[in-house]
This record gives structure tokens, sequence and C-alpha cells, in this order.
């Protein structure tokens, strides 16, 4: 099958923008992302002050952030979920990370649809693609992806990757993500919401809380896969 000039013209352009989108992004995480990310850590009174003072602009620069952390996995997401609880409170920090999360999701989604595969190799390598090849089932597609989301610890930028791939619609994908990630996400936003108001003994309670759940719900999770492939052995 031989490609014409036009068409091998159209994937230059969609190599090219996808690299720039790319570019862009890093950069932004590098050079912004990174030192905020230090910032909250080392000194999170500074980091507190500095976001609070930019009024409308800080709470959009949360929300950039979020962003960035869904589209580049260079940057961690938890110490921003907790940044955004500290400086925004719980339910304001919580509903700015959601936001960015949203807005970031369905960049990702729409982009894989329209260059295809090759958006997310240039992220992941094709094995750990292939490990999600049981997502195309549609009968358990939504079970799965909502469980996947909803259990810390599992790769979810991956997964914002991935899922695209399937069959399911980009509606359906952002009721079902922001529903599971709820949880872990305004856990952490009450974490850093207590920590800022020097209710450390609270905060931790919490963050034990969170993770007791999380821990049984990973072990929910491998349990109940492994018992489905066992199954799935026995009967072939």
């Amino acid at each position: 099958m031989t490609i014409t000039r036009k068409e091998r013209v159209r994937q230059i352009v969609t190599i090219a923008s996808i690299l720039f989108l790319l570019a862009v992004f890093t950069l932004i995480g590098i050079y912004v992302g990174l030192p905020l990310v230090r910032q909250f850590r080392e000194a999170p009174e500074s980091f507190r002050d500095y976001v609070d003072s930019h009024g409308l602009f800080g709470k959009l620069l949360m929300i950039g952030i979020t962003m960035l952390q869904v589209v580049i996995a260079l940057l961690p997401g938890e110490p921003f979920e907790l940044a955004a609880g500290f400086v925004f409170g719980w339910l304001e920090g919580g509903i700015l990370c959601m936001i960015g999360c949203v807005l970031a999701s369905s960049l990702v989604f729409m982009l894989v649809r329209l260059f295809g595969k090759k958006v997310v190799e240039l992220f992941f390598q094709e094995d750990k693609i292939r490990q999600y090849a049981f997502l195309q089932n549609e009968k358990r597609l939504d079970i799965l992806v909502f469980i996947l989301f909803l259990i810390p610890g599992t790769p979810k930028d991956m997964l914002t990757y991935v899922v695209p791939l399937t069959p399911m619609r980009l509606p359906t994908f952002l009721w079902l993500t922001s529903l599971a990630r709820i949880p872990s996400l305004f856990s952490s936003t009450i974490t850093g919401s207590l920590a800022q108001n020097e209710n450390y003994i609270a905060a931790i309670i919490t963050y034990a809380i969170t993770f007791l759940i999380s821990a049984a719900l990973i072990i929910w999770y491998r349990r109940t896969d492994l018992a489905k492939k066992t199954s799935e052995e026995q009967t072939k």
C-alpha cells in the first residue's frame, strides 16, 4: 500500500503538532510546575501566600497545575491536591482540582481520538498499552474504568490516554472518572485544610483512614481480578 504525498504531509503535520504540544506542556511543567512543588514542600506558608495573593489568577494557576499533572506525568498529583486544600480549603480546593482534571482529561481524550494511538505511544511503551487490552470488552468497560479510577495507586495518567482507544464516549468517560476521583481527591484536600489549621492529628487520622480504605479496595480488586482470570482459565 503506497502512501500519497498528501497523506505523508498530513502525517508529518500530525506528528509535528503532537510534539509541539508535548514540548509546550513539558516546558511549563519543568519551569512552572516543579518549582511550585518544591516551594510547597519546603515552605507551605509562602506557597499559600503566593497563590492567595494573586486572587483569581491564583485559582486559575491551581487549575492549570492540575491540568499539567494529568497531561504530563512528570508532575505528582497528590502534593497539589494537598496544596489546594491548604490554600483554598477542602471544598473550594477540591472543586478547583476537579475542574483541572476534567479539562485535562477532555483535552487528552480529544487528542487521542483525533491523532490515534501514536499520541499514547509518545508517553507509554507498547507492552504497557497492551496490558489494558481487556478494556476493549464493551460489556464491562464502564465498571472497569470506574473501579480503576476509584482505586488509589492505579496509573490514572496512563488510563486517561488508554481509555480513548476504547469505544467509550467522552461524556461517559468524564462522568465515571470524575465520580471515581472524588474520595481520594477530597481526602487529600481535607488533609491539606486540616494541616493549614494546624489540626495535624486530625489530618494524620484522615490520611490513615484513606490509606486503609485504599488498601482494602486494592486487595479487593486484585482478588476479584485474580478470581476472574482463574475462572476463565478453568473454562478454556
